[in-house]
């Protein structure tokens, strides 16, 4: 009995382990589909701010996650200066917050 529950709880371990995985690698996959990556990465101003920079500036904030993914869906002037983020209305939800929750905790 004890050694079934042993196993149990290391393969419900090594499981979550492996869905953590997959989901840290599914955010930034994500977030190459819809060409993120042609304006911002990770550590190097392209067009937009980093991703590190964004993290940086949003982390801790109270409903930040929520304001970053309206901007990425609507589209952004000015926070970052005059250069324009292009709006992904037809990205779908759960792919905006995904990708939000990946640069969040860069």
């Amino acid at each position: 009995m004890k050694l079934h529950l042993k196993t149990s709880v290391w393969t419900a371990v090594a499981l979550f382990g492996i869905l953590s995985a997959n989901q840290a690698v599914a955010n930034p996959q994500i977030a190459k589909a819809n060409k993120c990556f042609e304006c911002h990465s990770l550590d190097k101003r392209i067009i937009g701010p980093t991703i590190r920079e964004i993290a940086t500036k949003y982390q801790g904030q109270a409903g930040a996650e929520s304001r970053l993914a309206e901007k990425v869906r609507k589209g952004s002037v000015g926070v970052w200066g005059t250069t324009p983020m292009q709006a992904y209305p037809d990205m779908p939800q759960k792919d905006i917050e995904a990708v939000v929750r990946w640069m969040l905790d860069r």
